[in-house]
């Protein structure tokens, strides 16, 4: 069985789509005698800087037909529709045969870190050359390897051997606008599409964004895509393409996907996390949060002891860190920011405060420039694991009720009018505009592989955003 697989054929200002190109690919081996088993929608490194948004893959699996035949009609499918023309875009294409069931150690390796490392077109090629796989490549590429020629066979190569190294799947149902009326303005009812989102909600998610009125199922991008729709089950995104009132459709297809799974997220340390990749990280409020020119915040967390995984004990974590906690003064301090387009998701930081344990999830960067050697997290979700629930205040009087006064250097409090006297500061407890549990951006703002909480499998309470 011949798995034909695509990467990079779209550009940021001319449009096309990975997408478009994978299911051009598919009706035409279908043509030729084929049929198609699969369609796989593969998202990758969400870090990887010369993508365009989504960073996506497409594999094509395909019976009663060979190998040879399979790549000539994919080569020729995407010399016709990839947007090469676009010096920034660097079309690759992989054909392998008989590893459908059977996917060799290093290429699922390979597909695995692609999710959360900066891969090479050379040790792509290798890989693909060491198997006898068929590839090729296209577009001019550049000097600088950043733009190479045939890059997208990495991204390729990884669709090949993503269903290896990825273990949780879901659905997206794309229709797709006629070509002609790419770069122009896509004509969706916006009410439609929030009644059919309702009607299949939680199955189907992040068609919408409830608090802004945003559809987020239709993209900006000048592209052939007129909406996608996630969700678990391909009945259910169906049944709300089929319920969305706009323009003419040309074609539709459902793809199985690593979308909305956490697949790019490792379990990392503060002090010992990649440039480019993506992490799940445990710690402790140091200072607390800013509101920034241009509206991002940004929170310092100092590493912790404490390390929470999605799989982790509820329980951990959950006694309340004071101040006075070594963790929270550890040398190690990891800034973290949620950006402006986060919306509302900002004010769940602002209501941090020095001592608070979390756990935080996002992409890590680090700067020429930064405050700390220990660079930045942009934040996609984060779950308050303990909360600091009380804070030292001066005492009452127990006979007159007013505040004491200090009594001088180390020697407690005292009532001026009625002589009672306190050894020390009191713990008052304190309202906070938080709760424990998972708190993430809205969907206008999600990226394509990060787990809506809605979705479940979570170790703490969560608190969805719609």
């Amino acid at each position: 069985m011949p798995i034909v697989a695509v990467d990079d054929t779209d550009s940021r200002e001319r449009g096309m789509c990975t997408t478009y190109v994978g299911v051009r690919i598919a009706e035409r081996l279908e043509r030729a005698g084929g049929r198609v088993t699969r369609r796989l929608l593969v998202r990758l490194n969400p870090a990887v800087k010369h993508k365009t948004r989504g960073n996506a893959a497409v594999a094509v699996w395909v019976e009663e037909i060979g190998t040879d035949e399979a790549f000539r009609v994919a080569e020729e499918t995407v010399r016709e529709f990839a947007a090469a023309g676009d010096p920034l875009t660097s079309p690759g294409l992989v054909a392998a045969d008989g590893v459908a069931g059977d996917v060799p150690d290093d290429v699922a390796t390979f597909a695995r870190r692609a999710l959360r490392e900066r891969l090479s077109l050379g040790e792509a090629v290798a890989i693909a050359d060491r198997h006898g796989f068929t590839h090729a490549g296209f577009g001019s590429g550049g000097a600088d390897g950043e733009t190479a020629p045939g890059r997208g066979r990495i991204g390729a190569l990884a669709a090949v051997g993503a269903p290896a190294a990825l273990d949780e799947w879901t659905v997206e149902h794309i229709t797709y606008r006629e070509l002609d009326r790419c770069g122009t303005p896509r004509e969706v009812d916006a009410d439609s599409v929030f009644a059919a989102a309702d009607a299949e909600y939680p199955t189907v998610w992040d068609t919408v964004d409830r608090e802004t009125g945003a559809v987020v199922c239709v993209p900006n991008a000048p592209g052939p895509i007129l909406y996608g729709i996630r969700g678990d089950d391909a009945a259910a995104c169906r049944r709300v393409a089929d319920a969305i009132a706009a323009e003419p459709a040309e074609r539709t297809a459902t793809f199985l996907t690593n979308q909305g799974t956490d697949a790019h997220l490792a379990d990392g340390v503060i002090g010992d996390l990649r440039d480019g990749a993506g992490y799940r990280v445990t710690g402790v409020v140091a200072s607390a949060p800013e509101r920034k020119r241009g509206g991002h915040v940004h929170v310092s967390v100092a590493e912790s002891d404490v390390t929470d995984g999605e799989n982790a004990d509820p329980a951990v974590g959950d006694d309340p860190v004071t101040d006075d906690d070594p963790a929270a003064g550890g040398e190690r301090v990891l800034r973290a920011v949620a950006f402006a387009p986060t919306g509302r998701f900002r004010d769940r930081v602002c209501a941090l405060r020095p001592g608070d344990r979390v756990t935080l999830c996002g992409e890590h960067e680090v700067r020429t420039g930064d405050p700390g050697p220990d660079g930045t997290l942009k934040l996609e979700k984060f779950a308050v694991r303990g909360l600091v629930e009380t804070e030292p205040t001066t005492p009452t009087c127990p006979e007159c009720r007013r505040t004491m006064s200090s009594a001088g250097r180390d020697q407690g409090y005292r009532c001026r009018d009625c002589g009672t006297t306190a050894p020390g500061t009191v713990e008052q407890p304190i309202d906070r505009e938080i709760e424990r549990g998972w708190y993430e951006v809205p969907p206008s703002a999600r990226r394509h592989v990060a787990k809506p909480l809605v979705r479940g499998g979570f170790d703490a309470p969560v608190h969805p955003e719609r």
